[in-house]
């Protein structure tokens, strides 16, 4: 059974949330408060976070920071009222892997959920490999570990999924629109740079210190994975 943290000060949504969930099989625990959040994310194990940004104590930005210095596996879904793509690139970029704006529909935060432990649990990953190599890249499907000439890598969830959809692609071009799909499952406004940015995340730690680079940008077209 998979266990789910709340991070909600709207005791209304949180117990909402907590109630869907709980009827779907999933066991969960509520935080109305940042800072208790944080606390409960550190002390304890869970399959995925929900996690607010406006919230008493500590907002969800800083929560989601200091978790991911400590936990770098754990999904973390952002519920919130801001909207705005700064908003939503702020959450990014503070290691979020989801960002869903209030209000919402519980059945595609249900399937958004579903989606991160289904990745999670490696449900995914091919039975027979459980490492992939590409010159001095390893990205080991088991511990989620990655390394580029033995040095360990630490990434977020979504820029592991990203990686290893370059990879398992890799020698094709790959549209940002695929990328979207396949690694956000859902489809970017195209006016958005959502892609990009998660490319350059993931250069600056695999590539940027590192000989051959892996991820090159076909202008116009999208993205390609090989050695160069």
């Amino acid at each position: 059974m998979a266990k789910i943290l709340i991070v909600e000060d709207d005791k209304r949504i949180s117990n909402n949330v907590s109630k869907g969930l709980r009827e779907k099989g999933y066991e969960t625990e509520i935080a109305y408060d940042g800072l208790i959040g944080l606390k409960l994310a550190l002390s304890h194990e869970y399959d995925l976070i929900l996690l607010d940004i406006n919230l008493p104590s500590m907002n969800g930005y800083e929560v989601c920071r200091k978790i991911r210095e400590h936990r770098t596996s754990v999904p973390i879904l952002m519920l919130t009222a801001l909207g705005e793509f700064d908003d939503k690139m702020e959450g990014f970029e503070t290691g979020a892997d989801d960002y869903i704006v209030k209000p919402f529909d519980f059945r595609e935060l249900l399937a958004r959920i579903r989606v991160f432990l289904k990745r999670a649990s490696g449900a995914e990953n091919d039975a027979n490999v459980r490492i992939l190599k590409a010159a001095n890249l390893e990205i080991n499907l088991e511990n989620k570990e990655v390394r580029r000439n033995n040095k360990l890598i630490e990434l977020t969830p979504k820029e592991f999924a990203l990686l290893e959809y370059l990879f398992r692609n890799k020698g094709r071009i790959i549209s940002k629109i695929e990328i979207a799909e396949h690694v956000w499952d859902i489809n970017f406004e195209t006016s958005t740079n959502v892609i990009e940015v998660y490319i350059n995340f993931l250069r600056k730690k695999i590539d940027r210190d590192f000989e051959p680079k892996l991820i090159h940008t076909k202008s116009g077209m999208g993205y390609i994975f090989r050695e160069e």
